[in-house]
């Protein structure tokens, strides 16, 4: 990964900016100590994004669901175990 100074970055930055679309990666550094890490945003393919109810009506919770173990977690905190 290429290192750039502040003074450079700043003379460059859109040159800067065009490369790290492009894929490449770089480090701003002031002083010689690196300070920032430039990449590139990769937004997700269309395809792939995950969507929020994607199973709906394929799974199904018991009636119960929320009940399940009430009287063994009941008998743990009341230390009857």
């Amino acid at each position: 990964m290429r290192t750039v100074d502040i003074d450079e970055a700043k003379a460059n930055l859109s040159r800067l900016i065009d490369a790290a679309v492009q894929g490449e990666s770089f480090i701003i550094a002031k002083a010689g100590r690196p300070v920032v890490r430039i990449t590139p945003i990769v937004a997700p393919d269309e395809h792939f994004k995950q969507r929020l109810g994607f199973l709906a009506g394929t799974i199904r919770a018991p009636e119960d669901f929320d009940r399940i173990g009430l009287e063994e977690i009941v008998s743990l905190f009341d230390g009857q175990a």
